[in-house]
């Protein structure tokens, strides 16, 4: 197979992630970024990818352990491989996906760090509302935890987005796939609360229908977010790994702890697959398990 067709194949599996998959342009990146560490390794062995068996793919899986790659990094890559053998699968490129037994490592379940409510409410409440970004730094935290958002969902909210009186704002998450999340009423009040300041400060041509504006007038960054939270646990004496992240996790561990339903949690997110919203339940057995060593009567000491 000539190198001119196999690069027609490239671009045309890069058009099959952008445009039938509906990924962000990041990911389609880490997807052909990946593909190209197993091109590279294909080249040394003067073999063609439709060609590929199992073995080699196993071989190369063992590689990638070798250079010490971390087995969620390893994990990452091979998933990238198996979408890329299911294209040409589907495409006819290859008639069977040598990918298909090929096992991923055991990354095991990261459990992240998650805020109690308390904790939240002190980051919140050492804001200093004097100072020039005091009441929308309140207003982004209060987003940020009402609604669960990711960052960069954050960080392009739209004034358009917001439907406040009904008690909702549109999010536009990974894949441009988009989803109505209910928002609080105190980050409603936060929000409001902001508007005045934001109205009066300066704002770019073509950065009006943000909701969070930088002291440049564009839109606030995502580094920004994390500098505002970092600095502020800082303050608060809060010894946990805190990022715009946590409060994300921390927003469905204390829906899932309040009685939540597992799927309403998954639609808040925008998790494409409820198992991306299982690590949850994992998090909310082990503090059950916690409580029942805590409190049994048959784990008490004798006085």
């Amino acid at each position: 197979m000539s190198t001119t067709k196999n690069d027609k194949i490239i671009i045309r599996y890069r058009q099959y992630l952008k445009l039938e998959k509906s990924l962000s342009g990041n990911t389609v990146g880490a997807y052909l970024s990946d593909l190209e560490k197993l091109l590279k390794y294909l080249a040394a062995e003067e073999k063609d990818f439709r060609d590929v068996t199992l073995d080699d793919l196993e071989t190369f899986s063992a590689g990638l352990r070798d250079l010490g790659i971390q087995p969620r990094s390893q994990a990452r890559i091979l998933s990238g491989i198996r979408s890329f053998y299911h294209f040409l699968v589907m495409e006819d490129y290859i008639t069977q996906d040598p990918s298909e037994l090929l096992e991923s490592p055991q990354t095991g379940k990261h459990l992240p760090d998650v805020m109690t409510v308390e904790e939240i409410d002190t980051l919140i409440g050492a804001i200093d509302r004097t100072s020039r970004e005091g009441q929308r730094n309140r207003a982004i935290l209060e987003t940020l935890y009402s609604c669960g958002l990711r960052v960069s969902e954050l960080c392009a909210l739209r004034l358009s987005d917001l439907y406040l009186d009904e008690g909702f704002i549109k999010v536009e998450g990974k894949g441009n796939k988009q989803r109505l999340v209910p928002i609080s009423p105190k980050a409603v009040k936060e929000l409001r609360n902001y508007f005045p300041d934001r109205n009066e400060g300066l704002i770019k041509p073509g950065y009006e229908d943000y909701v969070f504006i930088s002291r440049f007038g564009k839109n606030i960054s995502r580094i920004m977010v994390f500098h505002i939270i970092k600095e502020l646990a800082g303050m608060t004496g809060i010894k946990k790994t805190v990022s715009p992240h946590t409060f994300r996790h921390s927003f469905a561990t204390h829906l899932l702890e309040g009685g939540a339903n597992l799927r309403a949690i998954q639609c808040m997110l925008g998790h494409e697959s409820i198992g991306t919203t299982e690590i949850y339940t994992h998090i909310d057995r082990n503090r059950l398990r916690e409580e029942i060593i805590g409190h049994h009567p048959r784990n008490q000491r004798k006085s």
